[in-house]
This record gives structure tokens, sequence and C-alpha cells, in this order.
């Protein structure tokens, strides 16, 4: 019914909706609206036409247009964008929608009318205005008065905004002091209402006028001189009416007024002058300055022409004074008051001074002066001018060629007279006249066979033009030279000459170059021969005397001949000549140099180098007489000859006789170092050896070399020892060996590198001491030294006797009395009596070269012992900073002499220093903590003993984790309180616990609490919460009895075994007499014993193996059997083992039970008492294989039984079990044979029938060793 009834409404909403978007005949219809919802729109406007086919649900239409033009809208979209409206965009609108061929009907017209936006107008007054005036910009939008105005400047998007200049109010836009012609400018009316905005205004330019310009004119023109009388005149162009203002130097004159002013010469300075008026413009610009000065007198100008003159000519002289024509003139010589008066040489005219027939008097100095009678003024006198009387010029004589002259040539000498032309010319030799001799230059020829002077020639001139003559020149003496001297030489071959040879003869000149040659032979010239060079071949068969020759030389330059060489004969020698082949060395080793030297008489030859056979090819051709093998092989011995040869073809000479040159491989020189360590410390001592490597005798010495230079240049020994040594030394050192003139290879170099001397670095794990486990000490030394001996030490307190530390805090107890090979030690196991301070050493080397001490590295204990313990207040592990701490020993017993220590990661206090403000030397209170205070605190006695450490976190956040200061024992409740700061501002904050990293809990109170606290709660413990995170604490957890009663326990533990194992061993005897049987091994594992093996060898060597059976030797009367059944190497107890060597460890548990009383009933015991005791052996931990054997043996008090024994198998409880097992040894540095026994003791208590099983945790170990069994 109501699902009806719902589709029903559905229906008719349908229906409903329908009505609106179709019409009676179903087909929908296109709705068309517009935004803005207006016909009227603006142009520049965005109109949106939106077209609406409403109900169907359709969404994918595709949609028509119709527009008043194509493409104004896009089709296929529902809506139409018009960003900016235009003209073009007024008309009707229409649309449709189309799905599926099935279209919408046309949506009613929609016209679109576009509009102009209205126009501002803006009005400028004044316009045109000048400079300085007000300008007021007026915009309007038609009448209305809702127009906001915006106004433009320059550009029509660059907006003017208010400033000093530009003040805008209302439609008012005002320019204060315009300048210079300004715009355009524009506006632009703005409204809230539609439309927006009008259009933009017409651009509208001010122009600025320039102000008329005032000038000032000067009467009377031209230099004034003082007395005289000045008119200024300022003159305004265009406007009338103007009151004129004065101004000198830029002060005005208040009293003047008037267009014109007059004033005396004597007022210099700078004049200007400007108008003012009532009317518009009402200033004018203002004048350029005009200087108004008084000029001094000129100086009168005096010019001479000419000047220099010759004798006998005549000089003008003119004056002048300025440009002015009003000047007469005076004329001074010599002297300025020495008036110059007219006369016969003297003419004066004007301004002019005529001087006729220049003579010797003209010369001097000449002055005038100007003067203005009417006005009764002088000129400065002009400044002097000499006048010269210049000498007639001197001639001179220039020889051509100059420099030497040689015989035979001809010279050209050439007349010079220098300023002038148009000379005649006059020679003279020997003072005699040349008649015919009267051009510049002539030409004289040298005869060829006259040297020395050749007489002296000058000359002189004389001219139409001044002057008319010259001085004559002085006389040139001609000096002749010889002609060079040819020589004729033998260039190759030099020395002797051979039949058959080329010889080749050189033609040498004295001096110059340049040369061609002429050779004679015999006086006879030899026309083909023109070089300076000439080679001449002798024939075979001639000897002696072949030829005398001369040469002759010529050239272009200067001199151009030369005199004929004297002869030069040549002569041959008889014979061949040969060469001597000579060798520095016969006997070399390879790498050495070899030089072979040939010899032969006479010099230039060239020699060749023969080896093994004298005619074949030549091993090399060199113009040097030696030929050098350097670094030379085995390959390069044997026989070698050599030959010389010159000229072209070649002359050979004989072949020498050979040289026979043995090579031998270098000896090798090998360097040591002893001892042969990497890394060498500071007073240690060093050898080193050189040892030469096939180097047949021992006849060698040696040369040592450190980083290349000599360090012993010679020495007889093959050792050089440094000691001690320093790093100084370091370096790089090399040796070879030298025997004579030999030399082995060097060595490969040899680093020595000297360090400080060492300080070890002493590691102890674990630190914190568990008790029953082993603690291994570790010292390292530099990491790249070797051959250490460690010396291991206990720090006790003070001793003497003993070796101490540095600051004598603690002596040094020796571990053992020989030191171990081994880098590490161990104490096994490790107790109470073991904590302390630790230091190592190490040494090396004969005599011993010992390191530095460690720093001390302590072993510490968390448990409390019996003397003292470590009490701290408040009593947690972290603490805040700023807050108080209080730490104390108390002591127990008659124990004395305690002390409070501290160890940090960078310091180690020895005791309580005074700034804590100490109450006793075994309490220490810290009124301020700071976080360096963090690390841990003991208590140590003066004989050595150690109480519990705490170790203390001082924390400078505000969260701190309140946790157990000492081991807390196993089955106790343990409590972890989360602490903060700022308690009281959050009272109860949500805290989350972690333990190892991991959160275990979430706590509203800030705390939580373990009930049972068990081994696997111990950890890293820490707290976080909004408040911060706390740093972490651990947690240690003990077994029950663990900590102090340990002691004790093994003890009484020991004692109780011994009874036990006597007891074990009668019974087996007594078992071995009545059976006869026999066994191999005592709690030893049936598997052969492996030493020095990984352990994952050994294990693998008994996989897949059945379990071997190991009977024991029993004795004595009663059946007990003993099977021990090797352990399968999957044993959880064994899983993980390792080891540093072979080992074999048995471990005995041994629990011991009160037995309750029973009555008196009959036992079901097997005969004779039987025994049962299962062994099982397995692997221990160790740093190599462990055979390890277990045997848990549970011993109960028997009930006595009747004397039939033929009951059944004994009730369990009654029975002996002897359970040997694997058990984690503890890593040994070696091989160990171990035997362990495990005793578990407990209080005897009375109980019921049922007895209750004893915590593991009170087991105790005892040490036992192995032994054979007798024989039956």
């Amino acid at each position: 019914m109501e699902s009806t009834l719902i589709c029903v409404l559905l229906l008719l909403n349908t229906y409903i909706n329908s009505g609106h978007s179709e019409d009676d005949d179903g087909v929908a219809k296109a709705v068309l609206t517009i935004h803005p919802n207006s016909s009227q729109i603006f142009s520049g406007e965005s109109v949106t036409l939106r077209c609406v086919i409403q109900g169907g649900g359709v969404t994918d239409r595709e949609y028509r247009w119709l527009t008043p033009s194509t493409d104004q809208c896009p089709q296929k979209e529902h809506e139409c964008i018009i960003s900016a409206a235009e003209f073009s965009h007024s008309g009707d609108y229409r649309c449709l929608g189309s799905h599926q061929q099935q279209d919408s009907k046309w949506s009613d017209a929609v016209r679109l009318t576009v509009t102009p936006l209205p126009k501002a107008a803006l009005t400028v007054k004044p316009n045109h205005v000048f400079p300085g005036e007000t300008v007021t910009l007026m915009c309007s939008v038609g009448s209305d008065s809702i127009w906001n105005y915006q106004w433009y400047k320059d550009r029509n998007d660059n907006v003017v905004s208010q400033s000093v200049r530009h003040t805008i109010t209302g439609d008012t836009l005002t320019i204060n002091g315009a300048t210079v012609n300004e715009g355009p400018y524009w506006c632009q009316g703005e409204r809230e209402s539609r439309p927006t905005s009008s259009s933009i205004s017409d651009p509208v330019t001010i122009t600025v006028n320039a102000l008329p310009e005032a000038s000032v004119s000067v009467s009377p023109q031209g230099l004034l001189y003082s007395g005289e009388t000045v008119s200024l005149q300022c003159v305004i162009p265009d406007y009338t009416d103007w009151m004129f203002l004065w101004f000198r130097e830029n002060q005005q004159f208040p009293s003047q007024t008037s267009k014109s002013i007059t004033f005396p010469i004597t007022q210099t300075g700078q004049y200007r002058c400007e108008g003012k008026r009532r009317d518009h413009p009402r200033w004018s610009q203002p004048s350029e300055y005009v200087t108004i000065s008084v000029t001094a007198f000129p100086k009168a100008t005096l010019t001479v022409k000419p000047n220099p003159v010759f004798p006998g000519e005549t000089v003008t002289l003119m004056c002048s004074v300025g440009s002015d024509s009003i000047w007469s003139y005076k004329w001074y010589k010599d002297r300025n008051d020495n008036v110059v008066s007219q006369s016969v040489r003297h003419t004066i005219t004007g301004d002019t001074l005529t001087i006729s027939r220049a003579a010797e008097s003209v010369h001097g100095l000449y002055w005038c002066q100007g003067e203005i009678q009417s006005r009764s003024i002088s000129s400065i006198i002009s400044d002097p001018v000499t006048i010269t009387l210049n000498a007639l010029p001197v001639a001179s004589v220039s020889v051509s060629p100059q420099g030497l002259l040689y015989s035979g040539e001809t010279v050209s000498l050439q007349c010079v007279i220098p300023g002038y032309t148009d000379w005649r010319y006059y020679w003279y030799k020997n003072n005699q006249h040349f008649p015919d001799e009267t051009s510049k230059v002539i030409d004289i020829t040298i005869p060829i066979t006259q040297t020395g002077q050749a007489g002296q020639y000058w000359c002189e001139g004389n001219r139409v033009s001044r002057p008319t003559s010259s001085q004559p020149s002085d006389p040139v003496t001609l000096t002749v030279k010889a002609l060079p001297t040819a020589s004729v030489k033998i260039v190759t071959p030099q020395g002797l000459l051979y039949p058959g040879e080329t010889v080749t003869l050189q033609c040498d000149m004295s001096d110059y170059t340049g040369w061609t040659y002429r050779w004679f032979r015999h006086n006879h010239h030899l026309p083909s021969q023109t070089s300076k060079a000439i080679d001449i071949t002798i024939p075979i068969t001639l000897t002696g005397q072949v030829g005398q020759y001369r040469c002759v030389g010529r050239r272009r330059d200067r001199p151009q001949m030369s005199y004929r060489s004297s002869a030069l004969p040549i002569i041959i020698t008889d014979y061949q000549p040969k060469t001597t082949l000579t060798s520095d060395k016969e006997d070399v080793f390879t790498g050495d140099r070899v030089t072979l030297s040939c010899t032969v008489e006479s010099p230039g030859w060239k020699f060749y180098w023969y080896r093994h056979r004298p005619d074949s090819t030549p091993v090399t051709t060199a113009s040097r007489y030696s030929y050098t093998l350097s670094r030379v092989s085995v390959s390069d011995g044997g026989q070698y000859w050599c030959r010389a040869g010159r000229g072209d073809p070649v002359y050979y000479t004989l072949y020498s006789d050979p040289v026979q040159i043995n090579i031998t491989e270098r000896p090798v020189a090998v360097l040591t170092l002893q001892p042969n360590w990497t890394q060498i410390f500071i007073r240690e001592t060093v050898t080193m050896r050189c040892d030469i490597q096939g180097g047949g005798d021992t006849d060698w010495n040696y040369r040592w070399y450190k980083n290349s230079p000599v360090v012993i240049s010679f020495n007889t020994k093959p050792e050089y020892r440094i000691s001690p040594v320093y790093m100084s030394n370091s370096g790089s050192y090399t040796c070879e060996g030298v025997k004579g003139n030999k030399f082995s290879k060097t060595s490969d170099a040899v680093k020595l590198t000297v360090s400080d001397q060492p300080q070890p670095v002493l590691s102890i794990s674990p630190q914190w001491l568990n008790p029953g486990d082993s603690v291994t000490l570790n010292c390292k030394v530099d990491k790249t030294s070797t051959g250490w001996r460690f010396s291991w030490y206990r720090a006790v307190p003070h001793r003497a006797g003993l070796p101490s530390l540095s600051d004598k805090s603690y002596s040094l107890q020796p571990l053992s009395d020989n030191g171990t090979s081994e880098d590490s030690y161990t104490l096994i196991p490790a107790g109470p009596t073991h904590t302390g301070g630790y230091v190592c050493r190490a040494g090396r080397g004969d005599p011993v070269y010992d390191t530095l001490y460690s720093e001390p590295q302590f072993l510490w204990s968390g448990d409390l012992q019996p003397s003292v313990s470590l009490t701290v207040l408040p009593n947690r592990t972290q603490h805040f900073t700023s807050k108080s701490l209080s730490l104390s020993c108390e002591l127990k017993g008659n124990s004395t002499g305690w002390r409070l220590k501290r160890h940090t990661e960078t310091a180690w206090l020895p005791e309580c220093v005074s700034t804590w403000r100490s109450i006793t030397e075994s309490t220490c209170t810290i009124t301020s903590l700071d976080t360096w205070y963090s690390g841990v605190f003991w208590c140590e006695s003066g004989s050595g003993e150690y109480s519990n450490a705490v170790n203390i976190t001082v924390n400078d956040g505000d969260v701190i984790l309140e946790s157990p200061v000492h081991p807390v024992t196993e089955g106790d409740s343990v409590p972890l309180t989360c602490t903060f700061r700022h308690q009281g501002t959050n009272p109860n904050p949500k805290t989350d616990f972690y333990k190892d990293g991991t959160l275990i809990k979430n706590e509203t109170t800030g705390e939580m609490t373990i009930p049972t606290v068990s081994k696997s709660d111990e950890g890293f413990y820490k707290c976080k919460s909004d408040e911060g995170e706390s740093p972490e604490s651990w947690v240690t957890v003990r077994a029950p009895g663990s900590s102090t009663s340990v002691l004790v326990a093994v003890v009484v533990g020991l004692v109780v075994a011994g009874v036990l194992l006597v007891i074990l061993l009668v019974l087996l005897v007594r078992y071995q007499n009545r059976k006869g049987s026999c066994f191999n091994r005592i709690f030893w594992p049936p598997q052969p014993q492996r030493t020095n093996q990984d352990p994952q060898q050994d294990q693998g060597s008994t996989q897949g193996q059945a379990p071997d059976t190991v009977y024991t030797c029993l004795h004595g009367d009663a059946n007990i059997y003993d099977t021990i059944n090797s352990s399968d190497n999957n044993d959880n107890d064994v899983a993980g083992a390792s080891a540093a060597g072979p080992s074999h460890v048995t471990y005995a548990q041994i629990q011991l039970k009160k037995l309750a009383k029973k009555k008196k009933e009959k036992r079901n015991y097997p005969k004779d008492y039987p025994v049962y005791s299962e062994v099982k052996t397995g692997k221990a931990t160790a740093a190599g294989p462990v055979d390890v054997t277990y045997a848990e043996v549970d011993l109960q008090k028997r009930a006595k039984a009747k004397k039939k024994r033929e009951t059944a198998t004994p009730p369990e409880p009654e029975s002996v079990y002897s359970l040997v097992k694997p058990y984690t040894v503890p890593a040994a540095a070696g091989p160990v044979d171990v035997t362990y026994a495990e005793v578990d003791l407990q209080k005897k208590v009375k109980t019921k029938k049922k007895r209750a099983t004893p915590p593991e945790a009170d087991s105790v170990y005892s040490q036992l060793k192995p032994r054979s069994c007798p024989g039956p």
C-alpha cells in the first residue's frame, strides 16, 4: 500500500513539472534567459544567454542558436557568452535543444539592444597659462551628479592620484604651479549602477606660454676706461605698463624703477633687470646678466720685418694698440726711455719706423707706445723686440760615397748652402780655384794605386736674391784605403789528405759580405768555379803536391773587388788511415752506461759503429767520436768495431781492432725492516737491513736514502740501526749496494711511520655485572700495529711498590704474571669481588717497549653488597636539573674508610668534589643538579672494596621515569612512575610506557606496576606524554637469592656436591665390582674430540647420526642403570652456541630434597636398588666447538625397605636420577675442559606426599674435573 502511494506521488510530481516545459502536444520548449536581465545592454558589457530545456532529465542535448549575425553564439552549447557587447550584437536571439534527433520547440525571441556609454566631457580653465599659475580641470557626464571621476595623464591608463601638485575634489582636478606644457589629460565617470562607467573623455592638453624675456643694452659699447659713465636700458618686447626692477650681483636697487639707469664706470659688476605689471602676464623673465667692468689701459704691440736681417738690408718696425686708429706712437731703443728720433737712417711715418742700411749697430732691443692726446691717455709700452743681424749662410762640402774611399773609386763632392737656392758655386783644391767647375756637384776619380790623402777641397756660393753670397765652406780631406785581401783555406778534410779524397777549398775575405768569387790554379782561371767553396777530387794515383790555388772577390757594394789571394799548395799523403777503438768499461751491470771512443789521426770524420761483425750494417752512425750505450741490457754485450769516413763520396778508414763488452744482470737490493712492524712508535729501536741479491761476492758497501736524499752515503755494514726512533725519522727509506763504480738496483721503498707513544683503549663487556656470567676485558692498540703482548691490571688504592696511574689516584695490581698474547682477558665467573677499575697496557720487542696505561674502565654491580651500600635520595635513577640529590655510603658492620666515587662519559672524578658541598667523605649532596652530573656513582673503601653502583641520569627536559635504583627480585611487584617537572599544571596526564622502544601500556594516572616481575621483564623503560619524553632506564631482574647470597650458596653447594659425588662414586664402584662392566668415559660425549674447528663444522659432523650411548662403569651389588645419550644438535639449550676453541665441559645439576616420611609399606624397588642416570651431551656457548655434559641428579631420602627386595619398580620420588643435559658456557678465549655441578639447595620443609619443585634460580654451580674410571 505504501509503495503504491509513493508511485502515485512521483507520477504527480512529474506531471506538474512537465507542465512548465512542455506544450499540450508533449514537445519540450526551450527557455532563453539573459544576464543581466535587461534588454538594454551598454557597449563593452558582458552578456550571458542561457538556453534551458526543463524536464525529462536529459543532460546531453545539443543546442542551436538564431542570432542577428552568424557565428555570434557557439552551436551545440547551451550558453552564449558575449564578453564585450558591440552595436552589431543588437537584435533577436532564439534557441532550441536536440536529443537523439528530436528537437525541442524554439524559445521565445529575446531582443538585445546595445546602447553606447555616456561620454565624459573635460574642460580646462585657464588655457593658455603662464608658468606658476594654477589650472582647473572639470569633468562631467550628462547632468547626473551621481558619478565619481577618474583622471588620467599622458596615457588613458595612467591614473592621476592625489599629490602636492594634484588636488582632486569631486569633479574637479586642480594643478598647482604649472611650468611646462602638460598632458594630455582625460577623465572618466564611474558609478555603481548600470552603466558602471562612462566613455573616456577627449584628451585635453595644457599649454604653458613662456613669459616675455627682458634684456639689457649698454651704452657706450666697447672698452670702457676709468672715469667714464655708462648707461643701461631694460628692454621687454610685447606688452606695456612695465615697472622695471634692477639688480646688481643679485641685489635689487630699490630706488631704480625706470627703464634706463646711468652710473660711473667705477661701479663694476653684473647687472640684470626684469619687469612687473598689473595685467596678465604679471611678470617677465629676468634678463641675462650683463658684466660692466673697467678695462685696463691697452698694451702696444710691436712687429719687425724682416727679422733677422743681413748686413745692408732695410728693417721696418710697426706699432699698434688694439683696433683703434686714434692712437699716435713713440719709439724706444735699448732702453724704454731712449726715444728714437727722426734721422738719416731712421724714418718715422704714422705707426711705422724704417731703418736703412742695416749694420752691426742695428742689433738691439726696440719698444713702442701709443698715445691719445685728446684724452691724455697713453697705452702700456710694448714688449721689447730684438732685431738680430744674421751672418751670411755657410757653405759645406758633402762626400759621396761616405766613409772610407778605396783605390780606383770615383768620388762625388757636393757644395751645400742651407736655407737658400739659385746659387752659383765656386770650387777649390788645396786653395787652387777650379775655373771650369761651377756646378753644385763635381766627380773626382781616385787612381787604383793611390792610398792615403788625396787633397783638400772647399766651395762657396753667390746669388742674386738676399743673401747674395755665402761664407766659404771648411776644407774636406779625401782619404783612400787599400782594397780587402782574399785568402784560400782547406775546409774539409782537415789535417792530412789521402789519395781518392775530395778536398773542399774556401775563399775568405778579410772584410765585407756579398762577394762573388774567381778561382785560379797555377794562375790559370777556372771559369766554372764561381762559389765561395769548391770541391777538388784527388785521383787515387796521385801523391805529393797536386797544385796551387788562388782566388779573388768581386761585389756590387763598396769595395767592389779585392786583391788576389796568395797561392795554397795541395799535398797528398801516401797511406790509408786506421781507427783505434777503446771502452771506458768492459764488465758492467744491466742499466749501466758504456761509452766507446773511436779515434783517428786527423779531424773531420764521421764514425761508424759495428757489433758482432765488422762487415754488417752499422749499429749507428755519428759525427761524434764516442758512442754511448745507455741503460744496457744483457743482449747489448759482445764485440764492437768502428771505422771513420769523410767526404762525399765517403772516404773510409780501415776498421779498428775489436773491443769485448761483458754485461751481467744488475744485483737487486732488498730492504727489510726489523722488526717488520707497519707501525713504529717513538723510542722504539728499528734496524734496516740491505741484502744484495744476485750480487755474487759480499764485497759490497751500502748507501741509505730517506725520501731520496742520502742519509748515509757510505757504509760497509748492511744494517742501519735507529735507536731510539723519533717522529723525525718517519719517511720512505731505500738502499743500494756500491762496489767500486758499480751500483746495485735501488731497493723498493720501505715506509717508516713513527707515531707518538700509543695509549691502548680498554673496554669491558658487560660493564654491569650479572652474577655467574663471565666478563671480558678487551685491550686495543693502534689497529695498524702488531706484535703486542698485553698486561692486565686491577685498580686498587694507592700502594707502595705497585705501578700507579699518572694522577696517583690508583695503584695497578697485575691480574697475571706474564700477561697474554691475546688482546682479551676473561673473568670466569665474575663475582662481586671483581667489581672495580681495570687498566691494560701492551708491550713488544726486546727490550720490551711499553705503551701508556689505558684509561681506567670499571666493572660495576647494581646488587647490594654485604659491607656497604649506596643509597640515593630521592630514591630514583632519573632526576631533574636544578633539583638536589644526596648520595650516601651506608656502612654495615665495622667497615670504614669509604669514599663516594663518580664516573661519567667525559670524566672520572676519584672522589666527591668540594663544590658539591660534601657533608662527609662518604656522603655528597648536590644542591643544584645539571646534566653533566649524569654518570655512575659507587662507594669505594681504602682496601679496594666496592659497593653497588647506581647509574644517575639528570634530565633537562620536563619528564623523568621513577624506576628502582637497585636490581629487583623475580616475583616482586615493581612500580614505574612518570614524573613531570610541572606536575601541578596537568595532574593526570595520559602516559604511554615503553619497554625496549615498544609501547607496553597506556595509563591516565602516570603510573604502572609490574605485579610479578620475571627475567623477561628486564630491559630499558621510558615514558611519554604530552609534556614530553623521559630518558630510558634499565631495570635489572635477579633470581631469588642470586644477589649477596650467591657466595654462601656456592660454598654450601660445593660441600654438599662433594659429599654426593663421593656417594655416587661408591655406588658406581660397587656396581662395577658386581657386574664386571665398565665404561669408557665418564660424563663424556661419545664423539671424538675436535680442536680448532668451526662450530658449524663440528655441529654438522653429527647431523644425521643416531645418538650414541655411553655406559658408565658401575661397581657394587646394586643394579644401577646409567645410560648417556648424545643430545640432538637442535636441542634448545644448545642453540646459537659458539666458542673461541674446542672445550669439553660437563655440568652436573644436583637437586636435593627432603623426603617425606613414609609408612612401612612394601616398596616396589627394582632388584638390587637400581639407580637411573640419564645423560645428554651438547654444545655450550663458546668461541669454538665445545663438548658439554650435564648431569642433573635428584637425590631423595629413601624409606626403609623390608628385607625382601623382589618388589616392583621403585616409586619415582625415591629414585636417584642423574640428568646430564646441555648448558650454555660463557665465551672462552681457548680450549677449556670444565665440569660444572649445579646443586639445587632448598630449605628443608615438611611436606605432604606431594613435593614442590624447587625454583631453578636456587641452583649452585661447582667446577668438577673429569677423571678416569678405575679398572675392575
